[in-house]
């Protein structure tokens, strides 16, 4: 199994209206490509004040040819338009992790 991270800090200003958005428009659009098995959203508790809360969304697939598929396919299309809406207001990493056990 194969486990596609996303670690995000987003600005207080705009926390309320993204992580809604994030729950009802992207994190629904990214499950119906239908390569994923599972997700979970979990928030950071140790948080430094930087004026932003951190989340980390996972994202678990059975196999690297469906995450290839998610980046060949849909990965650019749903970036773009998080980035529209909330350019500037966030930073993030990805990280692609092997569950072992």
């Amino acid at each position: 199994m194969i486990l596609y991270n996303i670690t995000i800090n987003i600005d207080d200003n705009v926390h309320d209206e993204w992580i809604q958005w994030m729950r009802e428009h992207h994190i629904p659009n990214i499950l119906l490509t239908g390569l994923f098995v599972d997700n979970k959203i979990l928030k950071l508790l140790t948080e430094i004040e930087n004026g932003g809360t951190t989340y980390s969304f996972q994202y678990f697939m059975n196999s690297m040819e469906d995450y290839e598929k998610y980046e060949s396919e849909y990965a650019t299309a749903l970036r773009t338009e998080h980035d529209a809406r909330f350019g500037g207001k966030y930073v993030s990493f990805h990280t692609l992790l092997e569950v072992i056990e």
